[in-house]
């Protein structure tokens, strides 16, 4: 039963963990990488289709994309995906490629960059904790219906703080890495 609560609470802990990464990696700091145009999706024969399944998509230099479609036609439909997708990218074909340069960040908003960023942690530090508050609801309730003794309790309520502790650890860390990712020139 303790087993099951704390699983549990680890497996939710991760996927949150998990989606702060996800929402991370959308906020560009100036440096180009491959996974900024993961979440465009193109119209493709009515299905919107995502670009990494339309075209091969590697780094040129530092600053720039470069997206090459298999299917030549669908050239200037992923262009306009690129532009319209709200990323603030303005992308340029160049014979068969398509060239994403990535815009320099101001001083200004890279700072408002890493406020956005801190907030994303924080969102996610409440979900931890909510999860563990969660968890050990579910251990009083053990208790409360005598499936666990008192000790078993006390516990499993120390494993699960141990485990947010962990969590929130990351959680830093990531942050940490992020903002130095953002202020770097």
């Amino acid at each position: 039963m303790m087993a099951n609560v704390k699983q549990s609470a680890e497996q939710k802990m991760q996927k949150s963990l998990e989606a702060l990464k996800t929402d991370l990696s959308k906020i560009r700091s100036g440096r180009a990488h491959t996974g900024l145009l993961d979440q465009v999706t193109v119209d493709y024969y009515g299905a919107p289709t995502a670009i990494n399944q339309l075209a091969n998509i590697n780094l040129i230099d530092a600053r720039t994309i470069g997206v090459i479609p298999w299917d030549k036609n669908l050239a200037n439909t992923i262009e306009k995906a690129i532009r319209d997708s709200g990323l603030g990218l303005n992308p340029v074909s160049v014979g068969e490629t398509i060239r994403v340069p990535m815009p320099l960040l101001t001083e200004e908003r890279r700072r408002d960059l890493t406020k956005v960023v801190k907030q994303e942690a924080e969102t996610v530090r409440v979900a931890m904790r909510n999860i563990r508050r969660d968890a050990n609801a579910q251990l009083k309730e053990l208790l409360k219906s005598k499936e666990i003794s008192e000790d078993d309790d006390r516990r499993g309520q120390d494993e699960i703080q141990k485990l947010t502790d962990r969590y929130i650890n990351e959680i830093e860390k990531i942050l940490q890495a992020k903002e130095a990712e953002l202020m770097a020139v």
